[in-house]
């Protein structure tokens, strides 16, 4: 397990610079930076010389890649073009959206996993009839529909919540934004648990253990749930980052300044160094969930082992 860890950590250093110089050199292709500065009227020559030199933006894209990750290995995400620094906005930004992620990735294993398990073990019934027509309804309406539908009946019509959250958002306020972001991902953990637990339960080991008298609980808690998870796991362990950069319509929606707000922000006024730094931390997740959701497979099933 150990050489197996070291051996995947390695090989996250290609991936993770190849990713960063991908965004590095898309990010720098949106538009001339500079000229957003200057508001509506264009930089004279000698005004967009000495911005792109204070901004390190006069030398070449190859040289001010390498100058930039010198940079992220010393914690230095760099400085926005308003003067503040890049990991000023993570501090503030980062928890809010782990929180709404924390609350996003909950609704998927508690409600996902449940519906596919009650699914999964009475197919072809009603339940499992009416279960995937509402997770087929819920993956057709986009994210954006759900979200204002929410805002209106639950905030604006009955007063249930508040229309918009805080600037430091709790958990609690976090509820109904956090159901909206994982309401697409959540009705796929639905129909992935529902498949597994169909495809595992005529396995012959869930009929061995049935046949040993086992209770029905223990057979499908400790056999049949255990080895239909994997996929399930995958999913949601690739879903973390996706929820995470993927927040920018349900942040705007609910007025919620974590990372896609910031996102949208900087891509709005073509500040690279912050798009660059938060989408750099972003591929870091990626890569570590990436990494947890490998080791899980030996948890959840024995069979498997890293050598």
């Amino acid at each position: 397990m150990g050489r197996y860890v070291v051996r995947r950590l390695l090989q996250m250093i290609p991936v993770f610079i190849g990713a960063t110089l991908l965004i590095f050199l898309m990010v720098n292709v949106m538009g001339d930076p500079i000229a957003g500065l200057c508001g509506e009227r264009q930089c004279d020559p000698a005004t967009a010389a000495q911005l792109k030199k204070e901004f390190g933006l006069d030398k070449p894209v190859w040289q001010q890649y390498l100058t930039y990750m010198g940079n992220v290995f010393t914690g230095d995400f760099g400085t926005a073009f308003n003067g503040q620094k890049v990991t000023e906005l993570m501090s503030t930004a980062f928890p809010v959206t782990i929180r709404l992620t924390i609350v996003a990735i909950l609704f998927e294993i508690v409600i996902g996993i449940t519906l596919g398990v009650v699914t999964g073990l009475r197919r072809g019934r009603p339940v499992d009839t009416s279960v995937l027509l509402f997770t087929l309804v819920v993956i057709s309406v986009p994210t954006f529909v759900t979200g204002l539908l929410l805002q209106l009946l639950l905030g604006v019509e009955w007063g249930w919540i508040k229309p918009s959250v805080s600037t430091d958002a709790t958990f609690g306020e976090l509820i109904v934004p956090g159901l909206v972001l994982a309401s697409v991902s959540l009705a796929y953990v639905t129909r992935l648990t529902r498949t597994s637990i169909a495809e595992n339960r005529r396995s012959d080991y869930v009929r061995t253990a049935i046949a040993k008298g086992l209770p029905r609980q223990r057979v499908i808690v400790r056999h049949l749930l255990r080895n239909s998870l994997i996929s399930v796991v995958t999913f949601i362990g690739t879903d973390i980052g996706a929820l995470m950069g993927g927040a920018i319509v349900t942040e705007r929606i609910f007025n919620i300044h974590g990372v896609g707000y910031q996102l949208y922000q900087g891509i709005l006024r073509q500040n690279t160094q912050t798009v660059v730094g938060f989408v750099t931390v972003l591929v870091l997740v990626f890569l570590v969930a990436n990494l947890l959701v490998d080791l899980l497979y030996a948890v959840l099933d024995p069979r498997i082992r890293y050598a």
